[in-house]
């Protein structure tokens, strides 16, 4: 049997590395467009081999049907790739940004989920659901190795405003400690965590001033387009800022995915986008103030915690005491619910966002 993910194709480059040995039995194959590779696959082994999404000549998809492979062909007029071996950037999701935001690849998926789940068609529900596993493979492997902190928060936080500018330093901070940082991947206190951790590398004064440059442009309504515009000025200004990963949905596609997490693991279905980005956050949770969305990720956060599954509790940050024990009491009842338990002491509310990563590194070494 071959080791996990070591049987995984998704660039032409690791199938041409892989067909050299001439057999590509029992190997998955994701998106790899093998038009031009025709006398490869006539004539290496491709029993038990599975092409998922993968451009060939008809000649060389009879033969390697013929030869035992599994062959799920490109599906046409949808306006993404459910059989994806990566996750998205921002540039794959904006292109064509400058035609305003309706022509881009992350609009027309909205356009698209919407028309879909309407109608109930259940091809399209196939393939969302494929998609999103796919994305979730992807996920895993770009994690490998990583330790993962979540930050979590509403996404009415606005740019300019001095809770904006403290996510920031927060998602700094925290990359800055060599932790992965994972959001919710939209706007508001999503963007502002995966902003700071792209500014990771640089010193202060970029953050400030890229703070200043987005502030003209304070929300993504009513132009998405000005917005996302704004984000990709001060990535041009400052390139090669550090990572973090977005997880955002077209669950809520009014909501438009930031550009400052290299990585986004963009999901249809909202349930399978919270569940897999919380269950990933080994590190740890930082939970800003928010709403609804930020309460339910507090007590999926709490659940597996509380029975104790999957090994040590998980670090939880509440931040700002008056928004959590009286705005959305959450706080008391998360500690009743700790009582006598090992969580207890892997829970903390502080006061200040400054203090949340000293908070986290304390309840981490719990």
């Amino acid at each position: 049997m071959l080791p996990p993910n070591d049987h995984e194709i998704e660039t032409l480059e690791e199938f041409d590395r892989v067909a050299a040995a001439g057999s590509l039995r029992g190997h998955r194959v994701q998106s790899v467009d093998l038009t031009t590779r025709t006398p490869v696959l006539l004539s290496a082994d491709t029993a038990e081999a599975v092409f998922l999404g993968c451009p060939m000549e008809p000649a060389a998809a009879a033969h390697v049907r013929s030869n035992g492979a599994l062959v799920f062909p490109p599906v046409p007029d949808v306006p993404l790739d459910p059989y994806r071996g990566r996750l998205y950037s921002p540039e794959s999701l904006y292109e064509g940004l400058a035609d305003g935001y309706p022509a881009t690849p992350d609009a027309r998926a909205y356009d698209w989920f919407l028309r879909t789940r309407g109608r109930g068609d259940i091809f399209a529900s196939m393939l969302r659901g494929i998609h999103d596993d796919a994305v979730s493979d992807a996920f895993d492997e770009l994690l490998d190795g990583e330790r993962v902190v979540g930050v979590m928060g509403g996404h009415a936080m606005e740019r300019g405003t001095d809770a904006y500018a403290g996510a920031a330093r927060l998602g700094r901070a925290l990359a800055r400690t060599g932790l992965m940082v994972a959001t919710g991947g939209g706007p508001g206190a999503m963007e502002a965590a995966n902003l700071g951790a792209y500014a990771a590398p640089f010193d202060e004064p970029m953050l400030t001033d890229a703070l200043d440059a987005l502030a003209k442009v304070a929300s993504f309504r009513p132009s998405v387009t000005d917005w996302a515009l704004a984000g990709f000025d001060v990535r041009d200004r400052w390139p090669g800022g550090g990572t973090s990963v977005g997880v955002p949905t077209w669950f809520y596609g009014h909501e438009p995915s930031n550009v400052f997490a290299p990585h986004i693991a963009k999901y249809f279905a909202n349930a399978t986008r919270e569940d897999g980005l919380l269950a990933r956050c080994d590190a740890g949770v930082v939970f800003l103030p928010g709403a609804a969305g930020t309460v339910q990720e507090i007590f999926d956060t709490t659940t597996p915690n509380y029975y104790e599954s999957g090994g040590a509790p998980r670090p939880m940050v509440l931040v700002d005491h008056a928004h959590w024990t009286r705005t959305l009491p959450a706080w008391p009842l998360l500690r009743a619910l700790a009582r006598g338990r090992t969580m207890a002491s892997r829970i903390a509310l502080v006061d200040s966002i400054d203090e949340a990563p000293e908070a986290l590194a304390r309840l981490s070494g719990a």
